[in-house]
């Protein structure tokens, strides 16, 4: 089956070489989205062997994910795997990530962090167990790790889901989408690695409050 990696990024020309030739090495093909980056992210995906994709307007995170996921079906993916291009995933356990759809148990898999990691910066530990907990609530579904970039879907999958989200919302809108359609979702256990760097990539307050008022009117639809 022919695996196909997306990773979107917004001006990380410091570090998505590493994450683009890692990732080349677990899966056939990378897809890079430069969401109007102001430094040279695409260029230097494109030298590190990703097929980069540029949009002329910043559209947000969510939308240069389903443009990547859009392009990995043109290249005619069987599997496709979704991460974060900051360095914080591990492009070593795509595999991981990936097994349960090769199995044939799930048809989405979430790469879920360890949220009582003392490694987790606490800011970011309770956002996002307040982000599980909100989308539970708003759309009813519980995943231990509900914003988490490290994804895994089938092909048919991400034909069938109606992926519009613009931004970081578009991690539990996915999951809405998933759970409303019957799909089988399965969480694996990822390592998370957080640097100077990828601490300071985080959303901010306003972002993601911004985030939670998305997923709202998401479950009021």
């Amino acid at each position: 089956m022919k695996t196909v990696a997306v990773i979107p990024a917004f001006n990380e020309a410091t570090v998505i070489a590493d994450v683009v030739r890692g990732s080349l090495e677990e899966v056939d093909q990378v897809v890079v989205v430069d969401d109007c980056s102001s430094d040279k992210t695409a260029e230097v995906a494109r030298k590190a062997g990703a097929l980069a994709i540029s949009h002329a307007l910043q559209r947000g995170a969510g939308r240069a994910t389903t443009t990547g996921l859009e392009a990995a079906l043109r290249l005619r993916a069987d599997l496709i795997v979704t991460l974060d291009a900051d360095g914080q995933h591990l492009p070593a356990e795509i595999g991981q990530v990936l097994e349960p759809l090769r199995l044939g148990r799930a048809d989405m898999v979430v790469g879920c962090r360890p949220l009582e990691s003392a490694h987790m910066p606490l800011v970011r530990r309770m956002g996002n167990r307040f982000a599980n907990l909100w989308t539970w609530a708003i759309l009813g579904v519980s995943v231990s790790d509900t914003q988490s970039g490290f994804r895994a879907y089938s092909a048919e999958t991400v034909r069938k889901l109606p992926l519009e989200a613009r931004g970081y919302e578009f991690c539990s809108h996915s999951l809405g989408e998933a759970a409303r359609l019957g799909l089988k979702v399965e969480e694996v256990p990822i390592t998370v690695v957080y640097t100077d760097y990828s601490r300071s990539k985080g959303q901010s307050l306003w972002t993601s409050m911004k985030t939670l008022g998305r997923i709202a009117r998401e479950g009021l639809r």
